[in-house]
């Protein structure tokens, strides 16, 4: 089946290649103006590049700080705001981005929430938020249940509240475990910020490639240009992720052999108390 698929794929490819072969879009002069004309980069693919990280930068933060807090929300011992957060949540991964991207630029576009400029920008980062925040605040919850048990009953028994134990034995251990899985959010975000071409945000790259490809009649080559940018992001991150997951492992490792037992791990009982004669200890 693989060899089938792997022939499949490389027919595709192949048809591919000579339709656009057909189209004079592979042609040596369609590549030229990426090499020799500074106004492709500095008009066109250095913008559409700063904005995709731009609405990308600021949808992190949104998301990060909507997740937390929807997060320790569903975390809550008081059951009305755990059952709310448990709702928002659900709710905003279950819409797709494009449609919350959509909905959002109707309602700021009709009620002049922004101006008229910012508006799409706004549209971007909303979806963006909304989406990941509720994975990211999944991501909190599910950190924070797979720590041993022992973590939250050792605080317990030194007579910290769950609130105290929650904020300063679980998130922070959950927050470091969840970093690569973190990270790997980050990676859909900066993908996904390539939909805000349907709601009219020209500064991302993927509307900047389609001017610069109408204005220099190279389509193709645009698109492929923007394509490999969009790889070469989301492959950094990715390994900062794999980074970051083998420092992790390490440090874990070290602090265990430095420190001994954590939070909540079974400590020897001490043994039976030593006389002094049995130790030979005398006047």
């Amino acid at each position: 089946m693989a060899v089938v698929g792997l022939l499949v794929a490389l027919g595709l490819l192949y048809v591919v290649y000579r339709k656009m072969q057909a189209a004079n879009q592979l042609q040596g002069f369609m590549w030229k103006p990426f090499v020799t004309d500074r106004a492709v980069w500095r008009d066109y693919l250095l913008p559409g590049l700063w904005g995709t990280i731009k609405a990308a930068i600021i949808s992190i933060v949104l998301a990060g700080a909507f997740g937390l807090l929807f997060g320790i929300g569903r975390l809550s011992t008081v059951r009305v705001l755990r059952w709310v957060s448990g709702v928002v949540v659900e709710f905003f991964r279950a819409v797709p981005v494009l449609i919350m991207m959509i909905f959002a630029f109707g309602v700021y576009t009709r009620n002049s929430v922004f101006a008229n400029d910012i508006n799409p920008l706004a549209a971007v980062v909303t979806g963006l938020t909304l989406y990941n925040g509720a994975v990211i605040a999944e991501l909190v919850r599910s950190g924070v249940f797979a720590l041993p048990a022992g973590q939250g009953e050792a605080g317990l028994s030194i007579g910290l509240t769950p609130g105290q134990v929650l904020r300063s034995i679980q998130l922070p251990q959950a927050l470091t475990a969840m970093l690569p899985a973190l990270i790997g959010q980050f990676v859909t975000i900066l993908k996904d910020s390539a939909l805000g071409y349907q709601v009219l945000y020209s500064s991302e790259l993927l509307s900047q490639s389609k001017i610069l490809g109408s204005n220099f009649a190279n389509t193709v080559p645009a698109y492929l240009v923007a394509a490999i940018l969009f790889i070469t992001m989301n492959y950094l991150l990715s390994r900062l992720a794999v980074y970051v997951e083998k420092r992790l492992s390490r440090r874990g490792r070290t602090t265990l052999h430095a420190t001994g037992p954590v939070l909540g791990d079974a400590v020897p009982e001490p043994g039976p108390p030593v006389s002094a004669g049995s130790a030979g200890l005398s006047r």
